[in-house]
Parts: structure tokens; C-alpha cells; sequence
């Protein structure tokens, strides 16, 4: 009864963005006493995990969320992802490879941190990686990810998983000029920024 190595190693492929995490947020329901449900609502407000005690009635909780996808990169950010690939079988494979790459519209990266490959990866264990690169580029990018092993057998194996974001311009900058005057001149700078972050103006 042996697991397929394929399945159990494609299956255990995880990628994520290294982001900070949100405050989780919840939508309270509740009612008074004298309605239907009487005091059933406050109740699940008051034994849910994530609401904060004494004040259930507000939407920020005491949770932390991670981010469900790589959500909006800019140009300029450093893109940091982990990698874990994961051998879910009870066999021990050998010669594993985990490489990564971006695909840019103008270029591919290698951003793996090492290029050697590991000796051999036995059951319930894993190998991590942490890549970092700082965006230069806008527009599609594509992070391709890439393991390759030896079954016990001898039979290499190889399989790919790809992951699609796109890298937008964080701010904008559009000047016009204007001539009230013999020798005088109006310069108009308009900054437009397109972010939910805030930021700092330095002279």
C-alpha cells in the first residue's frame, strides 16, 4: 500500500507570500432579549474566538489572517515568498531539486537560493525556501516553481506549478505648465498615489 510519490509530493506544494498579516474582521449580529431569537446572537458573539471580550459588537478582532493570495505588489516593493515542498509518502526520495524563477515580460530570474540538490527527502519531513526580489519591472509577472526527485526505483520525476500576479506603479507624477504672464511661468505638479498604504514625502 504505498502512496503515489507524484501525487504526495505535488500535493504538499505550498507557496506564499511573505506579507504582514490583518486584523481579522467579523460582522456582528445581534438583537435584543425581548426579539425571536432573544439572547442566542450575543451569546455566539461572546464564544466566538476571534471577537475581542467585553466589546463583541466591534468588527476588529484579537486575530491575526494571513493573505489568501499574493494580493497587490508595486514597483519598487521586495517580493518575498515562501516555498515548502512537502514528501507526504512513506517512501524516501532522492536528489531532490526545488528551483524558482521569474518570469518577467523582458526577462527571467533565477531567485532560488541554492542550486544544489538535497540528498534525499524522507517521509513526513520538508524542504523550506525563502526567496526575496526587488520588483524593477510592471506588469505580468509569473513565479515558476519547479521540483524535480529520484523515486527508490530510479524513475526522476518533475512537475511545475505557476503563479500570476501583476506589479503596478504605486504613485504618479503629471506636471503642466502655465503662462500667466510676460516672463512668468506656472509649474502644476499633481502626485497621484494609488495605494491603500500611507507614505512619506522626503525633500
Amino acid at each position: 500500500d504505498k502512496q503515489p510519490l507524484t501525487y504526495g509530493l505535488f500535493s504538499a506544494f505550498a507557496v506564499m507570500r511573505l506579507t504582514k498579516p490583518t486584523l481579522f474582521t467579523n460582522i456582528p449580529v445581534t438583537c435584543e432579549e425581548r426579539d425571536l431569537p432573544g439572547n442566542l446572537f450575543n451569546q455566539l458573539m461572546k464564544d466566538d474566538p476571534s471577537t475581542v471580550k467585553g466589546a463583541e459588537a466591534l468588527m476588529l478582532g484579537e486575530m491575526l489572517t494571513l493573505p489568501q493570495n499574493f494580493g497587490n505588489i508595486f514597483l519598487g516593493e521586495t517580493f518575498s515568498s515562501y516555498i515548502s515542498v512537502h514528501n507526504d509518502s512513506n517512501q524516501v526520495v532522492k536528489d531532490i531539486l526545488v528551483k524558482a524563477d521569474l518570469q518577467t515580460s523582458s526577462q527571467r530570474l533565477n531567485l532560488s537560493a541554492s542550486t544544489a540538490a538535497v540528498a534525499e527527502l524522507k517521509p513526513d519531513c520538508c524542504i523550506d525556501d525563502v526567496i526575496h526580489h526587488e520588483v524593477k519591472e510592471i506588469g505580468t509577472h509569473i513565479l515558476v516553481c519547479a521540483v524535480s526527485y529520484t523515486t527508490q526505483t530510479g524513475e526522476k520525476m518533475y512537475f511545475r506549478k505557476f503563479f500570476k500576479f501583476q506589479v503596478l506603479k504605486p504613485l504618479d507624477v503629471k506636471t503642466k505648465f502655465y503662462n500667466a504672464e510676460v516672463n512668468v511661468s506656472y509649474l502644476y505638479l499633481g502626485l497621484f498615489w494609488f495605494t491603500v498604504y500611507y507614505f512619506i514625502l522626503g525633500s
